[in-house]
C-alpha cells in the first residue's frame, strides 16, 4: 500500500495514458474520409453523426467518441451508410484503430516501473475493444506492466457502470476503497465514483478542469504528475 492507502491503480487508455488530441484527432479524419470514398455530402454526414469538425480535423468536446464504445459509434455511422451491417463495421474501426498513431501522454515505462516498484497493482479499463487495448499497449511497450487488461466488450460492461471497475479490485484481491481510477472523462470519474474507488482526472483528453474538478478526488495535468501526487 501507498501512503495514500492505494494498492492499485486502475486507467482509462484514450486520454489518460495516451494523448487524446494528437492520437485520434488526425486519425478520425482520416477514419471518415475512408468511409465516405470521395463523397464530400456523405463526409459530412458522417462527421455530424459523431461530432467531428471537419474544417478543423478536430473532434468536438461533446463527441460520443469520447468515452463511447466501439459498438455505440459503429451504430452511429452505420445510420448514415445504409446496407453497411453496424456489427462488421465496429469490427472495421477497431482493426483500423489499432493502428493509429499513439502519443503517449507521458513517458510510459519509467512511470509504470516507478508505480509497480511502489509495491502497486496496475489496470486499464477502456470503452475501446479489448482487441485495440491489447494492440495499443503492445505497441507501445507496456503490456507486461499491467495486471490487468479490459475493454468495453470484455464481459464486465463499460464506463460508467462501476462494474469493470469493481472486477479488476476482485481480480486483484483489493477492495474498492484501495484502487484510484485514473480518467480524463466524466464517464472515468462517475465510474470510480459508484465503484467506491478513487477518482483522480487528468487533463490530457477534452474535458477542461472546470468540468472534471467536481467528480475528482484531484485533477492531475498528466499521469506523469501521480508519483507525485503518491507520495513517491
Amino acid at each position: 500500500m501507498t501512503g495514500a492507502g492505494l494498492g492499485g491503480i486502475l486507467f482509462d487508455k484514450d486520454g489518460t495514458l495516451f494523448d487524446f488530441r494528437a492520437t485520434w484527432d488526425g486519425w478520425g479524419g482520416g477514419m471518415l474520409r475512408d468511409l465516405a470514398a470521395g463523397d464530400a455530402a456523405l463526409a459530412e454526414r458522417l462527421a455530424a453523426a459523431i461530432r467531428f469538425d471537419l474544417a478543423v480535423a478536430a473532434f468536438q468536446d461533446d463527441s460520443p467518441v469520447i468515452a463511447g464504445t466501439n459498438a455505440e459509434v459503429a451504430a452511429l455511422l452505420a445510420a448514415e451508410l445504409p446496407g453497411r451491417d453496424p456489427a462488421r463495421l465496429e469490427r472495421a474501426l477497431a482493426q483500423a484503430a489499432e493502428a493509429a498513431p499513439l502519443v503517449p501522454a507521458a513517458p510510459l515505462v519509467p512511470l509504470l516501473d516507478a508505480l509497480r516498484g511502489a509495491g502497486l497493482r496496475l489496470g486499464v479499463m477502456t470503452n475501446d475493444s479489448h482487441s485495440v487495448a491489447e494492440a495499443h499497449l503492445g505497441r507501445a511497450g507496456v503490456r507486461d506492466r499491467f495486471d490487468f487488461v479490459a475493454g468495453a466488450d470484455s464481459g464486465h460492461g463499460a464506463k460508467p457502470s462501476p462494474e469493470p471497475l469493481l472486477a479488476f479490485a476482485r481480480a486483484m484481491g483489493l477492495k474498492p476503497r484501495q484502487v484510484a481510477m485514473v480518467g480524463d472523462s466524466t464517464h472515468d470519474l462517475t465510474a470510480a465514483q459508484a465503484a467506491g474507488m478513487v477518482p483522480l482526472a487528468v487533463l490530457t483528453g477534452p474535458a477542461g478542469a472546470a468540468e472534471l474538478a467536481p467528480l475528482a478526488r484531484a485533477v492531475l495535468p498528466d499521469i506523469g504528475h501521480l508519483p507525485d501526487w503518491l507520495g513517491l
